[in-house]
């Protein structure tokens, strides 16, 4: 039986939906924290970085919009982080969590990929509308799976490159070394997640087959 047919979102329509909210939740709060911790130090900057998780929360709570699941666990993680690299005064301690958590995420991903439940569609469902007849395709559960795949190694390579650079340089070329390398293995993957995303669609048009002409009678 074929499947009902379905108009899928056009890549331009899906990034503008993903981008303010990857920009939100994952530069902006990096941006806030390395400004903070140059003007004002550690403690500075750790306040400023958990303010700025929180105030987002907030926002969306005052304007009653959803506050999506990745924004509540990136909330819970920073108050951990900040709490710990307060209580030691350590910036090494504060930059460390953080990587052992990706590696503990990279864990999940590969499991989640073992389970038929990749973790990738979960979160791509946080920032973009995808249509159930789209996720139920058996093209586009393969897609997440190696895609979830993908992301799992490039966490896993992310994590092993910072905490070298951790242990073994000064905080701020960490941060400058870490930043660039990350950027590049992080910028490369989504150039194949997006291209990858894009011929997937391209072949879901095609096997899609075109409704009906309506005839007069």
């Amino acid at each position: 039986m074929n499947a009902p047919p379905f108009t899928l979102p056009r890549i331009t329509a899906l990034l503008r939906q993903a981008v303010p909210r990857l920009l939100e939740g994952v530069v902006a709060p990096l941006a806030v924290f390395y400004t903070a911790l140059a003007v004002l130090g550690l403690d500075g900057a750790l306040i400023a970085a958990v303010s700025w998780v929180y105030a987002g929360v907030l926002w969306r709570l005052v304007r009653r919009r959803p506050v999506p699941g990745t924004m509540v666990l990136a909330a819970i993680a920073i108050t951990a982080r900040a709490a710990l690299g307060w209580w030691t005064g350590s910036a090494v301690v504060y930059f460390l969590q953080p990587e052992l958590g990706t590696i503990c995420i990279s864990m999940a991903f590969l499991a989640s990929v073992r389970l038929n439940r990749p973790l990738v569609q979960k979160l791509t469902l946080d920032y973009i509308h995808l249509p159930s007849a789209v996720l139920r395709h058996e093209r586009v559960r393969r897609f997440f799976a190696r895609i979830t795949l993908l992301w799992a190694f490039v966490l896993l390579a992310n994590s092993a490159v910072s905490i070298w650079l951790l242990l073994h340089q000064s905080i701020g070329t960490y941060l400058l070394v870490r930043t660039s390398v990350v950027a590049a293995i992080s910028g490369a993957a989504i150039a194949v997640s997006v291209y990858a995303f894009r011929r997937m669609l391209h072949r879901l048009h095609t096997d899609t087959p075109a409704a009906p002409a309506i005839t007069a009678g």
